[in-house]
């Protein structure tokens, strides 16, 4: 058991990585705290994850782009479980696209918000404790996104770049006292943010459901997505002992798509 005994937060814990990550750390001995805006979404990952793994696992909603929230969501976890978490996962993030001239205020505020203001909030909060205690990993869910532009997605890879700056400035300062910092980026996840991708392609072009999932596919030397597990088998390393030289990194899992 990689996680023994270790307190693990998961944001965007409703659905698709989150998910993905929380059976993955409960199946290896972690406590497991899932936090997500829907609380249907949240308590059905939950009970599922609780029911495969018979690990403890607690389901809290939290909206982290939201100061508040996020202070009562690590009010709650100290109070359920006496402590703060050993691992914080920030996954929540949200991924919408429109050209630059078309993205308007509320679309760029929103992904700034979620993606790397939340990631900063849920940061804060956790470090003081893990630096008390001498041991702590943060793992943020980023995007290749996060390393390269394209097109109709500026707010978003904004938002993604940031999250990787906040890595890496954050795990410089803390390298000496216990805790890594580091960032995974993913290419297409197959996820209903894929599916809401392949959605939005259908609707401004001329391209099937098939099609459009064949054209993103292409996108890998691969030749396909990537599956959730794959981006919790890399984040269940980073959480242990095994991964503890590594630090300040941001780690693709996209297929060859991106090779820096």
């Amino acid at each position: 058991m990689k996680l023994q005994n270790k307190i693990a937060l998961i944001t965007g814990g409703g659905r698709g990585i989150g998910r993905a990550i929380g059976l993955k750390f409960a199946s290896e001995g972690a406590q497991v705290i899932l936090a997500a805006r829907s609380v249907d979404q949240v308590k059905q990952a939950a009970s599922e994850i609780s029911r495969e793994t018979s690990a403890r696992v607690l389901p809290l909603v939290c909206d982290v782009s939201e100061v508040a929230s996020v202070e009562w969501l690590f009010k709650s976890v100290k109070e359920y479980f006496g402590r703060g978490p050993d691992i914080m996962v920030n996954n929540a993030g949200i991924a919408e696209s429109a050209p630059l001239t078309k993205t308007d205020d509320e679309q760029w505020h929103r992904h700034l918000a979620v993606n790397l203001s939340g990631t900063f909030y849920c940061m804060r909060a956790a470090l003081p404790e893990m630096i008390e205690i001498g041991w702590g990993r943060i793992i943020n869910v980023a995007s290749i996104a996060g390393k390269t532009g394209g097109p109709y997605i500026a707010a978003y890879s904004a938002s993604k770049h940031g999250v990787l700056g906040l890595t890496r400035s954050a795990a410089m300062e803390v390298a000496a006292k216990g805790i890594t910092v580091n960032a995974i980026c993913p290419g297409y996840v197959d996820t209903e943010m894929t599916t809401r991708g392949i959605e939005n392609i259908t609707k401004k072009t001329r391209l099937s459901a098939q099609e459009a999932m064949d054209s993103i596919k292409k996108m890998s030397p691969q030749n396909r997505i990537i599956e959730p597990e794959e981006v919790a088998s890399l984040a269940l390393l980073l959480a242990s002992d095994e991964g503890r030289g590594i630090n300040g990194q941001a780690i693709n899992v996209d297929g060859g798509t991106l090779m820096f």
